[in-house]
Parts: structure tokens; C-alpha cells; sequence
């Protein structure tokens, strides 16, 4: 396995593009990642010469089709080293994925039943859990954080208690790039008796899982973020939780025997699976995760936490610029110029070929925390350089002397 910035790149044909009439500078990773040439191949490969539906044909393109789907999701629990891939649940997304958890939990919640969440919680570790506070009469636990991003672990222990039926936090947080203490969480949930559901959407990218190690029950994340096609989530359950979750949705796949007076379910992961699933986007998916397989990801986390670091160290020394979070070298930082609106800053940016994110991130409690309605975001991938950064830095300079 080898890394290299530059080589890695010459895999992403949209990298030579040009906007506006500059050269792309895609610092948006954090809310999808760019697509290298062997998943845009796979897919279109699969369209062209082998596909059909999964799983209940018996004819040759049936089976060549299916022995990819379930390729993609052996590659999956190798990535996060779950015990099999029985425990991998496909969905269309990791909004999907929590939901399917947060449903199956729902059906036995009772008023005053809790689950302890943190502020820093993108909108799809959050909106689930509030059906549950709506329809079952279930009681939401904030646990704060520090203006670094680092989660108050006395007040997560206060939170934890006989009642916790979940506890659901992120990973990595999509605003600050902050890593939460997943181990201390995990010890402390369980020593309540309580289950932990890690949101890995940012975590994953930007670093080795291994499940089994961390110990939690649940754990998500989505394919378009780790360089796959949009469409596809992945839920890894402990065998346990899985088998002990009711499903989600009704219809073909997920089923064992249908009459008209009963009905009995698939075990999991395809009692989760209801219907035609994301067949070419699976494909693609597996494709991401052989092409990751080929690159060091150690020396890519270094890589791209150095250019988070570096970026935050340029930006420090901007006059007029707020950078959010107190973490030096991570792939993901917030900022706003003084006085500007984020959503400007994004569009003069965008002028100069440098594409960030603006807006609440999805992340409007965190938002509250902070301060503030919105803010820009940076976040670094694998293919981004340290000569980007610096013409993004260069750009805002010109966004900052257009809006003083």
C-alpha cells in the first residue's frame, strides 16, 4: 500500500475540472466525498454487462449480480472488522440507518424511557430520536460540549442512567472534526445496561474502525462519504441487538413465509432489506472499499489531519477570522469572517474555484452553543493538497476585503 497526494488524485477525474473558470479546490469532503474512477467504472461496468436484481433469480446475470451486492458487503464488515457480514445491514443512507434503530427500539419504549444524545449531533442522530420523545413519551438527555468540541464526560456519566434505553453520539462531530472517547462511552453505557449507537459518518473516513474493539452495539455510516456512490448506508449491529430488533419495513426480501392469517421474518441482515435494494450503488461501494484497500489510510490520516492543521494555523493568523473548535490538526474546521454572513463568504469563494460548505451543517444545537446561526466549513480528503490550501486561503483574503 502506498499514499501519495498527487498519484491519488489522478484518480479523480472531476479534480481537473475548472469553475468559474479556476481550477477546483474541493473542500467539501465532510459532506460528500468525490468519487475515484474505479467506482464510476464498476457501476457503469455493472449496468452495461451483468445487471439484475439480487438475491431471487436463478439465471446468470442474477447471480453475478448478487455475488457483487454480497461482495460489497463482505468488504464492508472487513473495513469496520465485524465478526461477519451477517451483521451488516444495507440502507439508503446512514439517516436510514439510525432510523431503522430508532424504530425497532421505539416499539418497546415507554414514557419517561431515555436517550442521552450530545449537542454536537448532525440533525439525523437527533430527529429520530425526537419520534421517539413525540409518539412514546420518551425523554431526551443533552450531554454539553467544551468550545474544543470535546464531549463533558461527568455530565454524560449524570446523564446515563436505569432508564437509558440509547445512547447516541457521534463519532467524529461534522462541524469541529472532534473525536469523542468512544471507548469511556462505550464503559459507561454498558455499565447501565445501556446500548450505544455511534454515529461513524466522518469518524470512518478519516480513520481505522474496528468494532469489535470499540465495543459498541451499533454503529453507522454511508458510503458517498467514503468515496462511494450516494444512495447506500451501512448499519453494523452487534448479532444480539440485531436479532432482537423488530423490522423496519414490509415487503419482499424480508420475509420468510407469508399467509394470509401469519407471517414470519428473515433473520438479519436481510430482515432489514425490504424490497429491491440499492443494487449498482452496492457495487460501487465495494469498488470504494477495494480502492481504499490499496492506500496506506495511517499515512492518509496524518495526511490530512497535517492539512487541517495547517489551514488552521493560516487562518489564525488572518485578521477577522473565527475558527470554532480548539483542536489543532483535524480534517474538518468551522470559521466565519467577522461581520460576513457564511453564505457570502461561500459564493466569493466559489468565484475563485474553492468550494466550501455554508450553512448550520446540520448541527443546529450545536450552532446555539456556539453562538451563532451558521458558519463555513473546510474539510480535507484524501486528495486535497497543502498548495490548495493555500489558494483557499488566498481566496478568502480577497472574500474578507470585498465584505469589510
Amino acid at each position: 500500500m502506498s499514499f501519495e497526494a498527487t498519484d491519488i488524485r489522478a484518480a479523480f477525474p472531476i479534480l481537473l475540472r475548472r469553475v468559474n473558470g479556476r481550477p477546483l479546490v474541493y473542500f467539501d469532503t465532510a459532506a460528500s466525498a468525490q468519487k475515484p474512477e474505479p467506482v464510476i467504472e464498476a457501476m457503469s461496468a455493472a449496468m452495461r454487462h451483468s445487471y439484475a436484481n439480487v438475491h431471487r433469480g436463478l439465471h446468470t446475470l442474477a447471480n453475478e449480480t448478487t455475488t457483487a451486492f454480497e461482495n460489497a458487503r463482505a468488504a464492508a464488515a472487513r473495513l469496520i472488522n465485524a465478526p461477519g457480514p451477517e451483521q451488516i445491514v444495507f440502507t439508503k443512507g446512514a439517516t436510514e440507518a439510525i432510523n431503522l434503530v430508532a424504530s425497532g427500539l421505539g416499539a418497546s419504549v415507554r414514557p419517561g424511557d431515555e436517550i442521552v444524545l450530545s449537542v454536537m449531533e448532525h440533525h439525523a442522530n437527533i430527529v429520530p430520536w425526537h419520534f421517539l420523545r413525540e409518539r412514546r413519551g420518551a425523554i431526551l438527555r443533552w450531554v454539553d460540549v467544551d468550545d474544543a468540541g470535546r464531549l463533558d464526560m461527568s455530565a454524560l456519566a449524570s446523564a446515563i442512567g436505569p432508564r437509558t434505553r440509547m445512547v447516541a453520539l457521534t463519532a467524529m462531530s461534522n462541524v469541529f472534526g472532534a473525536e469523542t472517547p468512544v471507548a469511556d462511552i462505550v464503559a459507561l453505557a454498558h455499565a447501565q445496561g445501556a446500548p450505544v449507537l455511534l454515529d461513524g459518518c466522518q469518524h470512518i473516513v478519516h480513520g481505522m474502525v474496528d468494532v469489535c474493539a470499540l465495543g459498541v452495539d451499533y454503529y453507522v455510516f454511508s458510503s458517498h462519504k467514503l468515496y462511494g456512490p450516494t444512495g447506500l448506508g451501512v448499519l453494523y449491529g452487534r448479532a444480539e441487538r440485531l436479532a432482537a430488533l423488530p423490522p423496519y419495513q414490509g415487503g419482499g426480501e424480508m420475509i420468510d413465509i407469508v399467509e394470509q392469517d401469519r407471517i414470519s421474518y428473515a433473520d438479519p441482515p436481510h430482515r432489514f432489506e425490504a424490497g429491491t435494494p440499492p443494487i449498482l450503488e452496492a457495487i460501487g461501494f465495494g469498488a470504494a472499499l477495494a480502492w481504499l484497500s490499496g492506500i496506506d489510510r495511517v499515512a492518509a490520516e496524518r495526511h490530512e489531519r497535517a492539512l487541517g492543521g495547517y489551514a488552521r494555523e493560516r487562518l489564525a493568523a488572518m485578521n477577522g477570522v473565527t475558527v470554532f473548535g480548539g483542536l489543532e490538526d483535524r480534517p474538518i474546521l468551522a470559521f466565519n469572517l467577522d461581520g460576513a454572513h457564511p453564505h457570502d463568504v461561500a459564493q466569493i469563494l466559489d468565484r475563485q474555484g474553492v468550494a466550501v460548505r455554508a450553512g448550520h451543517h446540520c448541527a443546529q444545537p450545536l450552532m446555539r452553543r456556539l453562538g451563532v446561526t451558521a458558519t463555513a466549513r473546510a474539510s480535507f480528503g484524501v486528495y486535497n493538497t497543502r498548495e490548495e490550501v493555500d489558494i483557499f486561503i488566498d481566496a478568502l483574503a480577497k472574500a474578507r476585503k470585498l465584505l469589510s
